[in-house]
């Protein structure tokens, strides 16, 4: 079923590339793993999947020593100051910075260990009050902030779009990000590369894809319902 699942995805990556005239090599697809056992994850590896997202840092921790090295393993999910020792050497991708707290966090952790940690900034685009993220018209701001802080490196942006029914109704979400993204990239921001942008997940993937997201966070699409028990 995985590899089946993933051969979908890749598929439909591709066609929403076409309409756009984009290069699917632009396209990183994300599988979130969380909660899913390690069979499938292997199913995935077999199949030619090399990034995986997760959730929680102790499913990083858990699941990392268990395959090869060559598995990149991004943190998606929102992440508190008391785990930022535990990732920071673990994680590929840090995707959910959502406040200068936390930045400063990795910043302090990351120069104990003498790294530079690669984040994206978590946008709340929309503004929902269930949903982590800065606000869309305080990221510049912020962006220019944390790229202040010596070890850290911001590579992009990232947002969670409203659950809906119909992906298009995501598509200004995601059209609104993009904008903000290249208006950040043209500021050439030193410690700021602006190469990530982290948008669309199973339900609008494709959307986001034509919006221009170059890496897309993909679970129930690869690795069918969660189980939450």
């Amino acid at each position: 079923m995985v590899t089946e699942n993933l051969q979908t995805v890749r598929t439909k990556i591709c066609e929403a590339c076409a309409r756009v005239g984009r290069d699917p090599s632009e396209i990183t697809l994300i599988a979130v793993s969380k909660t899913k056992p390690n069979e499938m994850i292997a199913e995935a590896i077999a199949a030619g999947q090399v990034d995986f997202g997760e959730n929680k840092v102790q499913e990083i921790l858990k699941k990392k020593p268990e395959f090869p090295q060559n598995i990149r393993w991004h943190m998606i999910g929102h992440l508190q100051t008391n785990k930022v020792r535990q990732i920071i050497p673990q994680a590929a991708l840090i995707h959910s910075v959502d406040s200068m707290h936390l930045a400063q966090a990795i910043d302090r952790e990351a120069g104990k260990l003498g790294i530079q940690v690669p984040i994206l900034i978590e946008v709340n685009v929309a503004n929902e009050e269930s949903k982590y993220g800065i606000r869309l018209d305080e990221t510049s701001a912020f962006v220019e902030q944390a790229a202040n802080l010596p070890n850290i490196r911001v590579e992009g942006l990232m947002t969670i779009a409203p659950f809906v029914e119909n992906a298009e109704d995501n598509r200004e979400i995601f059209s609104k990000l993009y904008q903000e993204y290249l208006d950040i990239q043209a500021k050439n921001i030193d410690n700021v590369h602006m190469n990530v942008l982290s948008m669309g997940m199973t339900n609008d993937y494709e959307v986001a894809v034509e919006e221009g997201a170059t890496m897309v966070r993909v679970g129930t699409g690869i690795f069918g319902v969660r189980d939450y028990r």
